[in-house]
């Protein structure tokens, strides 16, 4: 099906299609006023504009209810041998026992189950992140589930419109890369927070694992643009030289945004010293 196809479908079905993409009822009614739509980067800016500036809370947690509950070793493994869930599939069981074991300690914690865009990442990456994040407060949790949560609508309007075209979708807005100088390899593995300032504290917005050549493509999601302000980047290098002596157990990076243009934050580590640059 393509958008002009879906264009043509009745307004109830149109609106469950949508739901399927995110299970939130406020969400689905606010995009069902636009319908028909106009092209396929409408109805993407759409639902990023509703859904961060018109859904609340509410609407939010009504959509992780959609998502499989996975709070236990059988339903964990269905979960994650499915499409979204690609590369998880082959965890070994220990891997397995430990992401049921701290998905049930982070809804304890939350009040919601854990929601990740997981397309790519491998079982490693994925409890490392799940172990990291339930270090956040739930606030910060809220806003990092909902960014996943678009991620995820972008991917399911993809599976929904097989024939349409969505090659206007770009990369995250916000992008970085470790290069440990130290072997001349990729720092594989690190965790790494984007934090805004509000109410004069820092608080965690969006956050990654780095992937096998050092990179987070996908922090943010495809087509959300921050406002122009000050953001800052938090490497987690003290984890990732547990091994050996490190002078900067963690490497912050404060930097400033002034439009809607791409920002790649490289980050280059030595156990003793680093650099920076606005990359490309």
């Amino acid at each position: 099906m393509n958008l002009l196809a879906f264009n043509t479908l009745p307004e109830e079905t149109a609106w469950t299609e949508l739901f399927n993409c995110c299970g939130s009822t406020e969400w689905a009614d606010l995009m069902m006023e636009h319908f028909p739509f106009a092209s396929e980067k409408q109805l993407v800016d759409l639902s990023a504009k509703i859904w961060y500036e018109k859904c609340n809370e509410v609407d939010w947690c009504e959509s992780f209810t959609h998502h499989p509950k996975i709070g236990d070793v059988k339903s964990l493994t269905e979960k994650f041998a499915g499409k979204e869930q690609a590369g998880v599939a082959v965890a070994t069981s220990e891997t397995i026992e430990a992401l049921a074991k701290a998905n049930s300690g982070y809804e304890d914690k939350n009040g919601f189950i854990f929601i990740v865009c997981a397309t790519g990442k491998s079982a490693t990456e994925m409890l490392a992140l799940l172990n990291d994040r339930l270090k956040n407060t739930a606030e910060e949790e809220l806003h990092i589930a909902m960014g996943e949560q678009q991620k995820i609508s972008i991917i399911r309007f993809k599976k929904m419109l097989p024939d349409s075209d969505f090659s206007f979708l770009k990369v995250s807005q916000i992008t970085t890369h470790v290069l440990d100088t130290s072997t001349g390899i990729p720092g594989k593995d690190i965790s790494i927070r984007l934090q805004a300032l509000r109410n004069n504290v820092w608080q965690t917005i969006a956050q990654g694992i780095t992937n096998g050549d050092g990179r987070i493509p996908d922090l943010l999601p495809q087509e959300k643009n921050l406002k122009p302000d000050t953001y800052k980047m938090v490497f987690d290098t003290g984890s990732y030289y547990s091994n050996t002596k490190t002078f900067y157990p963690k490497v912050e990076i404060i930097f400033s945004t002034f439009d809607e243009t791409h920002y790649h934050v490289p980050l280059l580590v030595n156990p003793f010293g680093y650099s920076t640059y606005r990359g490309s």
